[in-house]
């Protein structure tokens, strides 16, 4: 216990002072008092409450413990409270500074040995303990959702005010009289509160808080998709206040949600609308149209568009730049002062803490405008991205045929991928351009004062270091240039051989493929090594420069005898410093100009390639005119370099409701007429007009992505009548009962999952779906049964479009009688036009073609019974006539038909959908899975160990640490060396002085070199080892990974990702290894000269670490589904390209542009969110290094003088400056890196991707000559396509003797295909043996099967290249050889005729080929390879009868040893085979010869043939 002379001593102290100070201490002693009374009054009354409720629960029913439920509502917080709550924490920061600097003097005086009256503090405690309690009550408001501020928090305000005018009059007073000697720190805070103080009495005054609650109706909803309860609301930073803006405090709710769970799309508010997709696009396109339409000749600048549309953004963002670079520059100035104060030359009372004050406003104004300048190019960034993302996609919808021809859809991914990445990250150098100079005048001027003329010196340097990095740029360029293109190669390649893996793992091309992917990757690896290692020459020069500046600066000072002191070298150093930022950044500004501008180039070329003629078709309203489409002198090429058109000399008239069928051979262009009603093909002359809307289905089935439902509807509204209509009239029904989902059956990649039928009938049911007046079909029953067929033609095409226009390409004979109109082309000519019977009479080119069928026909000996139980279909007796002889009910009969069965099956319906939904993760296509949580260690591990087994990282931080060790070295030397004041002598001489820094200097720049060298020679190795086995584990996966997997997924991890990992994270590493040790010495010198500093290090570090790991929970996560939100807008761009032709002809293209826009704000929403979040953790690492570097500075001022050497102290403060944007590149460096490696995390999932058998296996290689017999037995096979789906084929068993035909056929659906991709392997059994000529295909390698199999898919499928690439890519046969196999599948002619010959090129899916065409190539890949084993899955499908018969005559005598399964639709296909394997709901129904089965009355193949001929024999005979 203190004596009482101690305490009459304290006593007296404290009377002794100000009157007007006790009654401050006093007041607010007793309203603290107060406070904390109400407080537990409040406490006790609520437990006292709690306690009775206890009590009563006995007799009472149990009350709501949380109280009386509340509505629904909206909180709006107002600007008012806003600024009473900002004004009360202005108070509270100068109260706490007041304190700060009273507590450091009295340390001052205590370390003199001075007595020191500790109680002169009470004042500044008091009001700091007061103006804590009163921010903390008016936050509470908000908690409270008050709507009143509480009546002693009202009082409390009006008494400091009361004091504080009070205290204003003194002080002015003593002023007035007495001058700048009676300021002192509580007077200068009084000035610097009262306004603060003023505007919150005037709310005392007003009493209200501003808080206002409104009911929200949208909230008392029942929410419509539970998925999309998390979307509705929309991001706050939309309408946030001031103080929320510059805190980032907005991005509170989403960071808490993230620390707490894994965050998911949903949980992400929706942008506001100015960032939204649709905004940018639309101001950008305005702007790109403006200015193509103001110069029409010239050549427009997508650059200058992009500033007209963005300028607004620019300019705001411009201010905080200029703001961010004049404050930078207060330390640099300052510091000789700071070092001349602590030398002992003080100017102006209590300067010390004056200088203090203003580097930590500097800083604070820097911290503030830099988080602010960082977000904004950011958000301008993704704006631009999204816009040129927008347009690129909407000119991908428009390209005509000879722009498609130079930019393939790989190509086009690439402009979406990479190009514009880089146009939107440009948005980061933008101001560069404006603040280099800015930044050199600034430190020229610094210079200036502290070293004199030698700042022109300076000057000569900087300009002599910017030039020599033109050249070092020019040859970056190039190599940028270069890699590229290169990129751009491959990819096209990757994309092609993804979208064709099928046909490679049949043909066993896989290894061939792949190897060629490997060569060109070595092509860009070639460019990405010089373009790394030149990176790392200029990471050198330009380390270097900042030294050679600094050299010639102080060599020249000497020379010219200026007196350097060690105040004006280390302003000079902190000058130079700030400085290398920008000399730094320069070579990566000229690089990112000159890429800038390659990919602007690149995409505005895209941009102003040729689109579809808009005036190709003439289309007119509905109903204006009784003819539905005329074609008058039309003359169309595909080519329009070529002499020859595709078709010349059209002319065509048809009336509304006609039916009109396209016949001709092969080639004979077909499908090119279809296009050119459509205009589609590139018109020459002539003029086309349609009345009312168009339906289009492709010859080549084009299915997106999603469930078959969505397929059907196509954007359309769903309308049960109408929809189950469709079903019945497409022949859907069965197949959707056989799907688990039904017709929420999700679709694999291009419809994988569907037969070539289900396929066929499912792009039917889109058109009939959209009731347009024009039906256009291109060849729709090729694909499907004769059943089915006939089914089809009688529904849809007789009944469904009774009353519509129908255009159909056919080669089935047997759907021409009931045509109103035929065509028949040749040659790109209509040569006869007319009813079937006249064409019949005229002879010619019609005549081949029906007696090229009736030949097929009379070759089925089929018994004269067959008809008698012909179960329903159409009868000899029943043709298919002509349309008008057949009573045809319309669309309205048989919606009405259906109507009755609709009511009752509707809620049956709704259940079946949900429980669809709740089973969705049994569908085929997955969900993109992405990891959660903390990224493994075994990644980081993984790549570090990819390149030299982990033994350069080592090397690296070495290099490092001596870099920063000699750094340091070379800036205490200046320090040390120099004198402190002008006037004393030098420790060293000035030659001493100058050759000791340049050999530090110089040395320190040399390991930043070894260090560059060292991280791009580790990243080149680990980047290139990671794409091979990434490559390579792709290329050996079964092919169930393709069905289930979108392209986009995988072009996402080998475009986007791969960039990544070569080119960005092996300098992310570097850079954190760079920054760590950077940071490490800041701190070391900052302890050396005060070790008190360490008091706050500490817990600050403590601090950085938990607001990081909190900040990376949420960060993590959003960069993850970042990642995924990528893949489906590459998904959809490659998507949409392949089937434009579909998109344009539904005129569905505003629909896709919007599905674009939706994704690309779906993407945007986790990009706006993670770089939010980036500079709200920066924003709180560089307040608390601030505070940091504010305590150094008042501890280095405390200090009494000569305690501490200047020129150290000066040191410590240089490289304080440097404090807080080293902590927060520190953090930032880290979770970047953490961001980063999630694109090797995404590329090691598919490094891990299960493999299918091997391709070789030694020990059972099969014999050179096997297949010698070509025997095959299937023993109990059993085949499903995934685990989690149903069986396909159920116990198949059955043998095929070698060298005999085998007709194998069934219904759609019923396993035909499965089985062939089991004989191939591409599906594993789940039970079963396949044995080839005594050996088990299950036991040998996957290379030795499929290589001595051959195979003609039902999908004809070109590669780009040439004709003899196509023919035989693995180069094995000699060119005589490839002419024979052309001229033997009727292809020989058509390339004689083309002037390159066997090097004709052939376009990205061979596009330049007709279907017909390329199913005749795939005839020739077969005869070259000459296998003992042939499958043909439905080969001819596309190809008239006597194209039909004439391959067929091919195979009996090129194959005749040889064993050939053939799947056909058509029975003349299979009706000559030795056996006949009829397959039903995958299992054998029937198998023996065609005779057999034929006399045998109930035989399944029997009702097939009848079908077949009996829609044939309606037929009149020739």
């Amino acid at each position: 216990m203190d004596s009482p002379s101690v305490l009459l001593n304290k006593t007296k102290a404290i009377q002794g002072l100000p009157v007007l100070e006790l009654s401050s201490i006093c007041i607010n002693s007793t309203l603290c008092l107060v406070f904390l009374f109400i407080v537990s009054v409040r406490k006790i009354s609520v437990c006292a409450g709690l306690v009775g409720l206890t009590r009563k629960d006995d007799s009472i029913s149990t009350p709501n413990p949380i109280g009386p439920i509340l509505e629904p509502c909206e909180v709006k917080v107002g600007n008012l409270f806003k600024l009473s709550i900002c004004s009360c924490l202005y108070v509270l920061f100068v109260q706490v500074l007041v304190l700060g600097i009273d507590g450091a003097s009295l340390i001052r005086e205590a370390a003199i040995g001075n007595s020191v009256d500790w109680s002169l503090l009470s004042f500044s405690a008091a009001q700091c303990l007061a103006w804590i309690i009163l921010s903390f009550s008016a936050l509470h408001c908000k908690l409270k959702v008050s709507q009143k501020f509480p009546l002693l928090l009202r009082i409390w305000w009006f008494l400091s005010f009361a004091i504080c005018l009070t205290t204003l009059y003194v002080d002015g007073r003593a002023l007035y009289f007495e001058g700048f000697r009676s300021l002192f720190s509580h007077a200068v805070a009084n000035f610097a509160s009262a306004p603060a103080l003023g505007f919150i009495c005037f709310m005392a005054a007003k009493g209200d808080t501003g808080i206002q609650t409104s009911r929200n109706p949208g909230l008392q909803e029942p929410l419509l998709l539970e998925e999309d309860a998390g979307c509705l609301k929309i991001t706050p930073y939309h309408d946030a206040g001031l103080f929320s803006l510059a805190t980032l405090s907005w991005l509170n709710p989403l960071l808490s949600a993230g620390a707490k769970r894994p965050l998911e799309l949903r949980d992400i508010p929706l942008l506001a609308p100015k960032d939204r997709a649709k905004t940018n696009f639309k101001v950008l396109r305005l702007n790109w149209e403006k200015l193509k339409a103001d110069n029409p000749l010239e050549k427009p600048s997508l650059a200058w568009a992009i500033i007209k549309s963005f300028w607004k953004e620019s300019a705001s963002n411009a201010i905080f730049a200029g703001l961010n670079t004049i404050v930078s520059y207060v330390g640099p100035f300052m510091i000789s002062y700071f070092v001349d104060y602590l030398g002992g030359k003080e100017t102006i009372p209590h300067q010390g803490y004056v200088l203090a004050g203003t580097f930590f406003v500097a800083k604070l104004i820097e911290t503030l405008t830099t988080r602010q300048w960082y977000l904004g190019v950011d958000i301008l960034g993704m704006h631009v991205r999204s816009a040129l993302t927008a347009m690129v996609y909407q000119k991908g919808l428009k390209l005509s045929s000879s722009s498609k021809q130079s930019h393939t859809s790989g190509e086009i991914v690439n402009y979406m991928a990479v190009d514009v990445q880089r146009v939107g990250d440009y948005s980061w150098y933008l101001h560069d351009i404006w603040m280099l100079p800015m930044q050199i005048v600034l430190a020229l001027a610094i210079l200036y004062k502290n070293v004199g003329i030698a700042a022109f010196a300076t000057l000569i340097a900087t300009i002599i270091s910017i030039i020599v990095t033109v050249p070092i740029a020019k040859i970056q360029e190039d190599y940028q240039d270069r890699l590229m293109t290169a990129k751009d190669d491959r990819m096209r390649k990757t994309s092609e051989s993804l979208r064709n893996m099928r046909i490679l793992k049949l043909q066993a091309w896989e290894d061939r493929y792949r190897i060629r992917l490997e060569e060109m990757r070595d092509v860009e690896f070639k460019w990405l090594r010089k373009a790394l290692y030149s990176q790392a020459f200029i990471t050198f020069v330009f380390w270097s420069s900042p030294i050679f500046v600094a050299v010639v600066t102080f060599g020249t000072s000497i020379l010219l005898s200026h007196q350097l002191t060690a105040g004006s070298v280390l302003s000079a150093l902190a000058t130079f410093r700030i400085l290398q930022e920008p000399l730094r950044n320069f070579p990566d500004l000229v690089s990112m100009m000159a890429q800038t501008k390659v990919s602007l180039d690149r995409i505005s070329g895209f941009l102003q390639e040729e689109e579809l003629q808009a005036d190709a078709t003439l289309i007119l309203p509905r109903g204006m005119t009784e003819v539905a489409v005329e074609i008058k002198n039309g003359v169309f090429s595909w080519d329009s370099a070529k002499l020859k058109p595709t078709l010349s000399d059209i002319q065509l008239k048809v009336e509304r409701g006609m039916c009109v069928a396209v016949c001709g051979m092969v080639g004979s262009g077909k499908s090119s007429f279809l296009s050119c009603i459509l205009g589609e093909i590139p018109k020459i002359a002539g003029e086309v007009k349609i009345c009312g809307s168009a339906a289009y289905v492709p010859q080549s089935a084009w299915i997106q992505s999603g469930n078959i439902e969505e397929n059907i509807l196509f954007g359309s509204q769903m309308d049960k009548i109408k929809y189950k209509h469709v079903i019945h009239a497409c022949s859907l029904k069965k197949d959707l009962e056989l799907f688990s989902h039904g017709d929420q059956t999700i679709i694999g990649d291009r419809g994988i999952n569907l037969s070539g039928g289900q396929k066929q009938r499912v792009q039917l049911a889109r058109a009939l779906y959209q009731d347009a007046d024009i039906y256009l079909l291109d060849d729709p029953f090729s694909a499907v049964d004769a059943h089915t067929g006939s089914d089809l033609f009688k529904e849809y095409i007789m009944s469904a479009l009774a009353m519509k226009t129908v255009i159909y390409v056919t080669h089935q004979v047997e759907f021409l009688p009931a045509a109103d109109l035929i065509l028949v082309l040749k040659e790109g000519r209509i040569i006869q036009a007319g009813k079937y019977d006249e064409l019949l009479q005229a002879g010619t080119d019609f005549e081949t073609l029906v007696s090229a069928h009736h030949e097929a026909i009379e070759a089925m000996d089929i018994p004269n019974h067959s008809s008698e139980e012909s179960d329903g279909n159409l009868s000899p007796d029943a043709p298919i006539s002509a349309k008008c002889s057949i009573e045809r009910p319309g669309v309205g009969s048989l919606v009405k038909e259906v109507h009755e069965g609709v009511a009752s099956s509707e809620q049956k319906a709704i259940k079946e959908k949900k429980k669809s939904k709740r089973s969705r993760k049994k569908q085929l296509v997955q969900e993109e899975e992405r990891e959660r949580g903390r990224v493994s260690m075994k990644i980081y591990l993984s790549y570090m160990a990819a390149a030299y087994k982990g033994l350069l990282i080592p090397l690296i931080i070495i290099a490092q640490a001596l870099f920063q060790f000699l750094q340091i070295g070379s800036n205490w030397w200046m320090a040390w060396a120099n004198p402190q004041t002008e006037g004393d002598k030098p420790k060293v001489s000035a030659m001493v002085l100058l050759v000791v820094y340049m050999a530090l200097a110089f040395g320190s720049s040399w390991f930043i070199f070894v260090r560059a060298v060292l991280v791009a020679t580790f990243g080149l190795a680990a980047a290139q080892k990671l794409f091979l086995k990434m490559l390579r584990s792709v290329f050996r996966a079964p092919m169930s990974f393709f069905d289930s997997t979108p392209s986009g997924r995988i072009l996402n991890r080998v475009s986007i990702d791969q960039s990544v990992v070569d080119l960005d994270i092996p300098f992310r590493l570097g850079g954190f290894a760079s920054t760590t040790i950077q940071l490490l010495g800041i701190v070391c010198v900052m302890t050396k000269v005060t070790w008190q500093v360490l008091l706050l290090v500490i817990p600050m570090a403590v601090a950085c670490l938990w607001m990081q790991k909190y900040y990376m929970a949420s960060s993590r996560e959003l960069v993850r589904i970042l990642s995924i939100q990528k893949s489906p807008i590459i998904h959809l761009f490659g998507e949409s390209i392949a089937g434009a032709a579909t998109i344009r002809g539904f005129g569905q293209e505003k629909r896709f542009i919007k599905r674009n826009l939706y994704l690309l704000d779906c993407f945007a929403r986790p990009f706006f969110y993670s770089i939010a979040a980036i500079e709200w953790l920066c924003l709180r690492m560089e307040l608390l290094s601030t505070c940091v570097f504010a305590f150094c500075m008042i501890l280095l001022v405390s200090f009494p003088p000569g305690s501490i050497d200047p020129s150290m102290a000066g040191l410590a403060v240089t490289y304080g400056l440097n404090l807080n944007a080293r902590l927060s590149r520190w953090i930032l460096s880290f979770c970047k890196l953490e961001n980063k490696i999630i694109s090797i995390e995404r590329i090691y999932q598919y490094c891990q991707i299960p493999s299918e058998g091997p391709a070789i296996i030694q020990s059972c290689c099969p014999p050179t000559s096997w297949p010698e017999n070509g025997k095959i037995e299937l023993i109990d096979l059993k085949v499903r396509y995934k685990e989690n789906l149903p069986m396909v084929l159920h116990g198949v068993s059955c043998i095929f003797p070698g060298g005999k035909k085998i007709g194998i056929v069934g219904r759609t659906g019923s396993g035909k295909s499965t089985l062939i991709q089991a004989l191939f392997r591409l599906i594993e059994p789940v039970d079963g043996r396949i044995i080839i000529d005594n050996i088990d295909i299950y036991k040998i390698g996957l290379h030795d099967l499929r290589s001595r199999l051959s195979i003609i898919p039902q999908d004809p499928t070109l590669f780009e290249g040439t004709v003899r690439g196509n023919l035989d890519p693995l180069e094995e046969h000699p060119d005589s050889k490839i002419w024979e196999a052309l001229d033997k599948c009727q292809l020989g002619q058509i390339v004689r005729e083309k002037e390159l010959k066997l090097d004709t090129p052939v376009l990205e899916n061979g596009d330049n080929w007709s279907v017909g065409q390329r199913q005749l190539v795939s005839l020739g890949r077969a005869l070259l390879k000459q296998a003992r084993i042939l499958v043909l899955d439905e080969a001819t499908a596309s190809v008239d009868t006597a194209t039909d018969n004439l391959i067929q005559r091919i195979i009996r005598t090129e194959f005749k040893d040889c064993t050939v399964c053939t799947i056909a639709h058509r029975i003349p296909t299979v009706i000559d085979s030795d056996l006949v394997l009829v397959l039903s709901d995958g299992r054998v129904a029937e198998f023996d010869t065609p005779a057999k089965l034929l006399e045998d009355r109930s035989s399944m193949f029997l009702k097939l043939v009848t079908e077949y001929s009996s829609r044939s024999n309606g037929i009149p005979d020739s």
